[in-house]
């Protein structure tokens, strides 16, 4: 089956990068006209909006930070004199912050990851259902985490904030279905990113993180986003309201594979 988003609105935040530059990247050659949100190294959002150029598509760069409400409400606003409207919203854009047990890290430093992450995707979302309510049409898709489910010490503010994405993501679900939108969230694993790259490309990190993934390997970024394009295209047009885990097997408790 082949995957069309032939004349969709798509916005992607954080698309400069990773996970959320492969996904822009698919959407981009699924048919679909694709705002790549950065807040960083504009030349990386304009290889990726050139990358999708390439492939006859349309891409638009998109500079704002996701956790300041005024500069959401600009995008969006850029995003609707350029194409119209949205139809839909991949809210990628996260951080992990600095490790450190919950005692010993700042208030202010646990506080920005929630605004990236949870306030972020929250204000992101509001500004698309704002569009499509309307418009009866729309789907919104939350990157989060195995980490939704999985604890990680050290990282308190990132397993909150994705958590809370994922209830936030069926609270949305719940109160958009009425109107015709979808709401749903994707979960990755451990995928090679260079956000992640001092973990992989050190031979006794990397397999001591492969040995807690059933699979036995890392994710791709174009993995996650070949899933990504399913799921914000008619073929899930009945998936609304839940967290698909894309992790190679990472959230089945590993250990246990070989005995309790």
């Amino acid at each position: 089956m082949e995957i069309q988003l032939t004349g969709r609105r798509a916005l992607v935040t954080g698309a400069n990068s990773g996970i959320g530059r492969a996904i822009a990247v698919a959407l981009g050659a699924a048919g679909a006209r694709v705002g790549i949100n950065y807040l960083v190294d504009p030349q990386a959002a304009q290889q990726v909006a050139g990358a999708i150029g390439a492939q006859g598509g349309a891409a638009l760069p998109l500079l704002a930070d996701v956790s300041d409400a005024a500069q959401v409400s600009r995008m969006f606003g850029e995003v609707e004199q350029a194409w119209g409207g949205i139809d839909i919203l991949v809210n990628n854009a996260g951080i992990d912050g600095e490790r450190a047990p919950g005692w010993a890290g700042t208030p202010e430093a646990w506080r920005r990851v929630l605004e990236v992450n949870l306030i972020g995707a929250y204000l992101c979302a509001r500004e698309a259902l704002r569009r499509m309510v309307p418009q009866r049409s729309g789907v919104i898709l939350n990157i989060t985490s195995v980490h939704e489910r999985i604890p990680w010490s050290g990282y308190s503010a990132y397993t909150a904030s994705k958590a809370g994405l994922g209830m936030l993501t069926q609270t949305l679900a719940q109160e958009a279905a009425p109107h015709g939108v979808r709401v749903l969230a994707l979960a990755p694993g451990a995928v090679q990113t260079a956000i992640n790259q001092a973990v992989w490309s050190d031979p006794a990190q990397r397999a001591d993180l492969e040995r807690k993934i059933p699979l036995g390997r890392l994710g791709q970024p174009e993995e996650i986003a070949r899933m990504a394009t399913v799921l914000v295209s008619d073929a899930a047009a009945y998936v609304t309201g839940t967290t698909v885990v894309v992790d190679g097997g990472m959230a089945l408790y590993p250990a246990f594979m070989h005995g309790g």
